[in-house]
């Protein structure tokens, strides 16, 4: 899909990688591009650059997403492309809250499905349209010093698969990010984590994969190459790879999670 002229939602737009996908896709001439956040002012600051719409929005609670969309649509136009982006991280192991992991349950998980609840029966109804979800590389690899993260992005990974695979004949189309270590404020002060071993990724690169892979209709986006990789040794032989993740969890183990 090309995005000029498009319609696009980003939520966690107000830094990090949302602030970039949404001046990336400015540059690619996208019609008007809606900045979504908790942080409003944050927000208004990456609306005001691409000439956008902002929204507080916490993507935690079903009923601002929907709103959100609602809100869209009607004063806007058809969503064509909606960057399902904010995430949280909660560090820890199976200890830690059930408040925690509730929190970023809704946040790095169900704010995916809500966004899908309410899109797709429209998307689908006008022949298509476009979700890119924001997971991680611990989606696909797990994450040393955080069960919660690590769960849930590989549930966003899921998800991203079945709407990919069931929606794909009504003519949504699905892609999945999942970085490694990208500089944002949640990795601030994480540079020496297991996540950066490959380096710290400005967001702007990030973006860019994520304009690309639009481009080319391409599920899986990594922007780092090495993810693949380390992929690819996780199928071939899981229990040797499992050793290789604890030697990292004694070396990293005591970091904190992302």
């Amino acid at each position: 899909m090309e995005l000029k002229d498009k319609i696009i939602v980003v939520t966690g737009a107000a830094s990090g990688i949302g602030r970039a996908m949404a001046l990336r896709f400015a540059r690619e001439g996208a019609a008007k591009i809606v900045c979504a956040d908790l942080n409003a002012e944050g927000a208004a600051e990456t609306a005001n650059e691409v000439n956008g719409m902002a929204a507080e929005v916490n993507v935690g609670r079903e009923f601002e997403i929907a709103g959100l969309i609602d809100k869209v649509e009607e004063e806007i136009g058809p969503i064509d492309l909606f960057c399902s982006n904010a995430g949280i991280s909660v560090a820890g192991g199976v200890e830690a809250s059930n408040d925690d992991w509730q929190r970023i349950w809704d946040v790095n998980v169900m704010s995916h499905v809500w966004a899908a609840r309410h899109l797709i029966p429209r998307m689908a109804a006008r022949g298509g349209g476009y979700l890119l979800n924001t997971s991680s590389a611990a989606g696909l690899l797990n994450q040393i010093g955080s069960a919660p993260y690590g769960v849930t992005k590989h549930a966003a990974v899921g998800l991203a698969e079945w709407l990919a695979m069931t929606h794909g004949d009504d003519g949504i189309k699905v892609s999945v990010l999942c970085p490694q270590a990208v500089r944002t404020e949640m990795t601030r002060g994480h540079e020496d984590h297991v996540a950066a071993i490959d380096g710290m990724m400005e967001p702007e690169p990030v973006a860019e994969a994520c304009v690309q892979a639009i481009r080319e209709e391409t599920f899986l986006v990594l922007p780092h190459k090495e993810v693949l990789g380390y992929m690819r040794n996780k199928t071939e032989n899981y229990d040797k790879w499992i050793g290789g993740m604890r030697k990292l969890n004694r070396r990293f183990g005591g970091f904190g999670s992302l």
